[in-house]
């Protein structure tokens, strides 16, 4: 026993020079301003290949690393952050769903009312949330002049992704859960809106007492990107998208379900999904215009509700593609107006270079003809 516990100082000891050795033989790229370097946590880049045991006996202290220590292109010639901060410790989806004022500080450009009524009813039947006009300061700038002042801090191929994103957006179907209490669930449908051309999403009660697992970054920042809004309960929810022009499809197995390859999704539907397990609420099911379900072969009678909402969001746009040739359905001013709202949230430091550019227009004498 004692010869064992030789050999295993001796081991140790001689992986402690061999690290100090290849310590100085490794060649980092140098980045002395990036927030994610240190030099010491550049020399303790191989302490992950030590068990804890390990590490203690070295004397190595255990750092939490971030999983991309060097520069990205993307970082290196722009911001390309949101207004929260990625911090590894925090659920961004969950800070949202629990604090309402951020989640409208996502949203940049002026919005309509909440129903769209009051003089602003949408001629074309077809909701559409944005104004063209962003207010900084006491002015406002209309989407022409917020792309106009945004264009030098932007890479080109990032605004090419902006035109090629808002190109298969639409409001015109829409995604409600309602009640969940994974927020591993509702970051899940997040991402998937996002990634199949939905803008608008809807967050109904979210049982923020609740927490089944750690659901850090299964959204993939996906948030950042949609038009998140939140209710306290499902009648002020459904009575609002039907001011906005919205049909409430409801999923439920029942036999009054329609089957969703039955439905026309050119017509503009909000898909409502309920809690893990009880569902959709009676509530919702009464208030809703239709039932919906998705037709399963298996010996199980239900999906996973991030499952069953990608699901759903992918076959409207399928149907909507075969229908109407593309399910982005924007038109030129709107997806105008919505390249202003994307290039606004791009970086932090968006509202500033606004802002300097309306005080620039401001300040140039206006040309008598």
């Amino acid at each position: 026993m004692s010869a064992c516990k030789t050999l295993v100082r001796i081991s140790i000891s001689s992986l402690e020079f061999s690290l100090v050795c290849n310590q100085r033989n490794f060649s980092f790229i140098p980045l002395p301003n990036h927030p994610s370097f240190s030099p010491i946590s550049s020399s303790l880049r191989f302490a992950s290949l030590l068990s804890p045991a390990s590490s203690i006996s070295l004397g190595l202290t255990r750092h939490k690393l971030h999983s991309r220590p060097y520069v990205h292109v993307a970082e290196s010639v722009g911001v390309e952050t949101t207004d929260l901060e990625d911090d590894s410790n925090k659920d961004i989806v969950e800070h949202l769903l629990t604090n309402t004022d951020d989640v409208g500080r996502l949203m940049k450009m002026e919005r309509r009312s909440m129903t769209g009524d009051g003089g602003e009813l949408i001629q074309s039947k077809r909701w559409f949330p944005y104004l063209d006009k962003f207010k900084t300061g006491t002015t406002f700038l209309s989407s022409s002049e917020i792309l106009e002042a945004m264009d030098p801090y932007i890479m080109e191929v990032r605004k090419e992704r902006f035109r090629n994103v808002v190109k298969s957006r639409s409001y015109s179907v829409c995604l409600v859960v309602e009640g969940l209490c994974d927020f591993g669930n509702v970051s899940a449908a997040f991402r998937s809106a996002d990634a199949l051309g939905f803008q608008s999403v809807h967050v109904v009660s979210c049982d923020s007492s609740k927490r089944y697992k750690d659901n850090r970054h299964v959204s993939m920042g996906a948030e950042k990107w949609l038009d998140i809004e939140l209710w306290n309960s499902t009648q002020e929810c459904f009575e609002v998208l039907k001011s906005r022009g919205y049909r409430i499809a409801t999923t439920h197995v029942g036999m009054d379900a329609v089957s969703i390859y039955d439905m026309d999704w050119t017509c503009p539907t909000a898909i409502v999904v309920g809690n893990e397990n009880r569902g959709i609420s009676d509530e919702a099911l009464e208030l809703s215009d239709l039932h919906c379900s998705i037709p399963m072969k298996g010996m199980v009678d239900s999906f996973n509700v991030s499952v069953a909402a990608g699901i759903l969001m992918h076959h409207a746009v399928c149907d909507r593609t075969s229908r109407l040739g593309s399910h982005g359905d924007l038109s030129l001013e709107e997806s105008r107006i919505l390249l202003a709202e994307f290039s606004l949230r791009h970086s932090k430091s968006a509202n500033s270079i606004a802002h300097e550019f309306a005080k620039r227009k401001a300040a140039s004498p206006v040309s008598k003809l």
